[in-house]
């Protein structure tokens, strides 16, 4: 987004505002009613909200949800529209009057730095709120790390109080920015000092991953600050299951097949460092991958050097082109792939190691990924998790589960 471009943004922001201010007042400013949480940071949001909305239900709390994958209100789900996490103002509203109406106290809400500046949360004021982590994403529509942190913080200066990662890059700044404006916070962190130290990961499941040990943490942080009772929170977290797309694991045989909605480079990172340590003996890590067309262009080569650092062979597809012509986009990645030594092949196989690909079509590169992998291998699908459609110039429909499925039946 250029600075033009910005500006008219700003100008947009003011109508938004105003319409949440219509949405609250048509509603009878239904958030007053419930305790909202929300839940913001680069990576780890969706995760992380499921897994509050799990301990609230089941330490007998009734609560409502709105994440990426639906929104729930009881037993109800509801779509939010494809590729949008944060609805607008008016669906916002609906739904918190839903769960007002349905007799709810809580309500977790995960909320995008989209969401925040657009003012489609305006009127609501929550509870309680966590800050996940910050990194590079959407410096399309922010244009740099100032603003979009700028956009963040809106949530944690709007709550009663807030939760930040100790661990993270720019836990000072924040912290700063919450000092100067007089907010109550507290702290969370795996390494440092701070006010929830929990690693679930060592006393419960060695399994987990580690960028999911922080979501834990954040979420039972959370929890503990509603005054949850933590043998209800640990209970809870023992039976929750990742939400849809989510480090799904969709086949595990002689390979395994994990398909995830990692698409800001550092959620990469995460998703390919842990798969690579489930590796044994000569098993390779196969990331199958693409980069959102009309969207944050820098970004590309950081995403590359993360699949760089941590895949054997990478094959670069289509993740919602749009307008933009899929090879362009695969060769701006592929700028970070070659700083970590891989080269281009044309027709990559089993025995190649620090090679990548482009495949165009999505569906052509996930079956050229199954037709390579070998025994003891993992193939990662970073991008689509859960999403059921893939924005080419037109809307098609996509299951990137369902697609894995079909495939192996084929092989």
């Amino acid at each position: 987004m250029s600075n033009f471009k910005f500006q008219i943004q700003k100008l947009k922001n003011f109508y938004h505002l105003l319409q949440s201010i219509l949405a609250n007042v048509y509603y009878g400013f239904p958030s007053k009613k419930l305790k909202v949480i929300g839940i913001t940071g680069t990576d780890g949001k969706t995760t992380t909200t499921h897994l509050v909305y799990n301990i609230l239900i089941s330490s007998g709390k009734k609560a409502s949800m709105i994440s990426t994958v639906y929104a729930k209100i009881g037993n109800e789900e509801y779509d939010t529209g494809l590729h949008t996490t944060t609805p607008n103002s008016f669906q916002i509203q609906k739904l918190l009057k839903k769960a007002v109406e349905a007799g709810h106290e809580y309500f977790v809400l995960e909320t995008t730095s989209h969401a925040l500046d657009q003012n489609r949360v305006f009127g609501i004021n929550f509870e309680v709120s966590a800050i996940t982590n910050i990194s590079h994403e959407h410096f399309d529509y922010h244009l740099n790390f100032d603003n979009y942190l700028q956009a963040k913080l809106k949530l944690l200066l709007n709550s009663k109080v807030s939760l930040i990662n100790n661990d993270d890059l720019f836990a000072k700044r924040i912290q700063g920015s919450l000092n100067q404006n007089r907010k109550k916070f507290y702290s969370l962190a795996l390494k440092n000092k701070a006010d929830f130290q929990f690693d679930y990961k060592s006393k419960y499941d060695q399994n987990l991953a580690t960028f999911n040990n922080y979501n834990f943490l954040t979420a039972f942080s959370i929890a503990k600050l509603l005054g949850i009772d933590e043998e209800k929170i640990i209970k809870a977290m023992k039976s929750f299951t990742l939400p849809l797309g989510r480090y799904d694991t969709v086949y595990d045989k002689d390979f395994q097949v994990v398909v995830d909605f990692a698409h800001a480079p550092n959620a990469i990172g995460n998703v390919l460092f842990n798969l690579k340590e489930r590796l044994k003996g000569n098993g390779k890590l196969i990331h199958v991958f693409g980069s959102a067309g009309n969207r944050d262009k820098s970004k590309r080569p950081i995403m590359g050097e993360e699949s760089g650092k941590y895949a054997d062979i990478t094959i670069l597809t289509e993740d919602d082109p749009r307008s933009e012509d899929v090879v362009t986009i695969c060769k701006e990645i592929s700028e970070g792939l070659r700083k970590y030594g891989f080269s281009y092949s044309s027709n990559v196989n089993s025995e190649s190691v620090k090679k990548y690909t482009i495949i165009p079509d999505r569906e052509k590169a996930i079956k050229k990924s199954l037709e390579i992998v070998g025994k003891g291998d993992i193939i990662a699908l970073t991008g689509k998790g859960h999403e059921r459609g893939l924005a080419r110039k037109v809307e098609v429909p996509w299951n990137e589960k369902e697609l894995v499925l079909k495939l192996l039946k084929e092989k």
